[in-house]
C-alpha cells in the first residue's frame, strides 16, 4: 500500500530545523499508530523533536492528530457541569484522592482517568488499589453511571482514547525524550481532550522531585497545555506548585492513602490541605459554580461521604485497614537543628527503592511500602529523634534506599531558615 509521505524525509525535516506540514503531522501519527511507521523511526523522529522543538500550530496539530487517533467521550448529558485535574507528578502527590470527592462535594462531577506509576512518582491507582477491594477499570458505562450517582470517579483510562499517545509515552520512556515539552504538552492534552471535560486544571510541579525543574521551564510547560487546552474549547488554567520538598508527611501507597483520608476528616498536613483547596476553588470556578468555598465544604464532612461513596462503588471497602508494611527502619538525626532542606528527588527514590515504585511497567508495587516523614523543612530536631521512618515487605531493600538519602537533607544551627518555594508558585490562565 503506497503512502502519502516517507517516514525517513519526516525525520529529515524535522532534523533540519524545518517546521513539519500539517499533513507530514497527521500522516506520522496515524502511520505510527497503525505501525507503518517503525519504533526505530519515531525515535528518531522525538529526539529530533526533543533537540528542535516545535511552533505552536504544529504543537496544536500534534495534538489534535494524537486525539483522532481514538474515541472521544462526552460528558454533556451530565445535570452537573464537569472539570477534571491532572499533575505532572511528584513525591508525596496523592492531591487527587481528596480533591475528587471535594469538588464533586461542591456540585462539580469529577471525570479522573489516571495512570500508574513509572519511577519515583507513583501513580493514583497504585495507591487506590492499595484499599481491599477496589477495582480501577470501568467501562464508559459504568463511569459515566458513577459520575451521576456518586459525582466522581477515579479509574484507569480505557485503550481507546489517544491511542497514539499510549505507544508514543512508552517509547519516549526509553529513548531519553520524556522531558520534552512539546511531547509532555501534547501527551497529557490529547488524553484529557479526548477524556471530555468541560474544564481542566493543570497542576505543573516545579522542583528537584518533578520533571520540570526551574520556574521557567515549568511555565513554558504550562503556557503551552492551557494554550491546546483553550483551543479545543477547554476552559483550562494551570497552577505551578512546588516540588522541591515532598508534599505532605508521606511517599508510599497505603501511607498516601491513609494520609489523603486525614485530610478529608478535617486533617492532614497543611501543604496538602493548601493545594487541595487552592486546586478545588480553580475546579469550581472553571465549572462555573459560584457561592461554593471548598475550604468549608471540606470542613462539613461532606467529601468524606463523597469519598466512601467513590470507593464502595468500585468494589472497594473505605473501613477495611489498609496494608502496612512488614519491616520499617527509623533514619535518626544526626544532631540538634533546623532542618533547612528535604530534596523531594532523594525521598521519591528512597521509596521507589522500597518497593512503592517500579522500574518496568509489568512491574508490581508493594502496598505498604513507602517513606513516612517526621520533619518538614523549618522545624528544629534534636539529635536521635527520628526523621523519617523507612517502610517496606522486604528489608534487603533498606540499604539502597538509605544510599539514596545521603545528602538529601540538611540541618542547619538554630535559628536558620529555610529557602523554600511557596505551596503554590504561580498561575498560567
Amino acid at each position: 500500500m503506497s503512502q502519502a509521505f516517507d517516514a525517513v524525509d519526516v525525520i529529515s525535516a524535522k532534523r533540519d530545523h524545518e517546521e513539519l506540514s500539517d499533513g507530514q503531522i497527521d500522516w506520522v501519527v496515524d502511520a505510527y499508530t497503525r505501525g507503518v511507521v517503525a519504533e526505530e523511526q519515531m525515535s528518531a523522529l522525538a529526539m529530533a523533536v526533543y533537540l528542535n522543538g516545535m511552533s505552536r500550530r504544529e504543537i496544536a496539530r500534534w495534538c489534535d492528530a494524537m486525539i483522532r487517533s481514538g474515541e472521544r467521550l462526552d460528558f454533556s448529558g451530565l445535570s452537573r457541569p464537569t472539570s477534571d485535574k491532572h499533575s505532572t507528578g511528584g513525591v508525596g502527590d496523592k492531591i487527587t484522592l481528596p480533591l475528587a470527592p471535594l469538588v464533586a462535594a461542591c456540585g462539580v462531577a469529577v471525570p479522573q482517568l489516571s495512570g500508574r506509576g513509572l519511577g519515583h512518582t507513583g501513580g493514583t491507582l497504585d495507591k487506590l488499589e492499595s484499599i481491599p477491594g477496589w477495582q480501577a477499570n470501568l467501562s464508559n458505562e459504568q463511569m459515566r453511571a458513577q459520575l451521576d450517582d456518586v459525582g466522581a470517579v477515579i479509574c484507569a483510562a480505557g485503550t481507546g482514547l489517544a491511542p497514539a499517545d499510549r505507544k508514543l509515552y512508552a517509547l519516549r520512556d526509553v529513548t531519553g525524550t520524556v522531558s520534552c515539552i512539546p511531547l509532555i504538552a501534547t501527551s497529557i492534552m490529547s488524553k484529557k481532550i479526548a477524556e471530555g471535560t468541560g474544564s481542566l486544571v493543570l497542576d505543573v510541579k516545579v522542583g528537584s522531585g518533578a520533571f520540570m525543574k526551574d520556574v521557567d521551564s515549568a511555565r513554558e510547560l504550562a503556557e503551552t497545555m492551557v494554550a491546546l487546552g483553550t483551543d479545543a474549547g477547554v476552559r483550562t488554567v494551570a497552577l505551578l506548585t512546588n516540588m522541591q520538598t515532598p508534599l505532605g508527611l508521606t511517599a508510599g501507597n497505603a501511607l498516601e492513602v491513609r494520609e489523603s483520608v486525614e485530610v478529608l476528616q478535617g486533617g492532614g498536613p497543611p501543604d496538602v490541605v493548601e493545594l487541595t483547596v487552592a486546586l478545588a476553588r480553580e475546579m469550581v470556578t472553571g465549572a462555573g459554580v459560584d457561592g461554593v468555598d471548598p475550604a468549608d465544604v471540606l470542613a462539613s464532612g461532606r467529601a468524606m461521604d463523597v469519598w466512601r461513596g467513590m470507593i464502595r462503588a468500585q468494589g472497594g471497602d473505605p473501613d477495611a485497614a489498609l496494608p502496612t508494611a512488614a519491616e520499617t527502619h527509623t533514619v535518626l538525626a544526626p544532631a540538634d537543628g533546623v532542618l533547612v532542606r528535604l530534596d523531594a528527588l532523594a525521598v521519591g527514590v528512597a521509596a521507589w527503592r522500597l518497593g512503592a515504585g517500579r522500574a518496568r511497567k509489568e512491574d508490581p508495587v508493594q502496598a505498604g511500602a513507602g517513606v513516612e516523614l517526621h520533619a518538614k523543612p523549618g522545624a528544629v530536631v534534636r539529635g536521635g529523634e527520628p526523621l523519617m521512618t523507612l517502610h517496606t515487605d522486604t528489608p534487603e531493600r533498606f540499604e539502597r534506599a538509605l544510599e539514596a538519602l545521603e545528602g538529601g537533607y540538611t540541618l542547619a544551627p538554630e535559628g536558620s531558615r529555610p529557602d523554600l518555594l511557596p505551596v503554590v508558585v504561580d498561575r498560567v490562565a
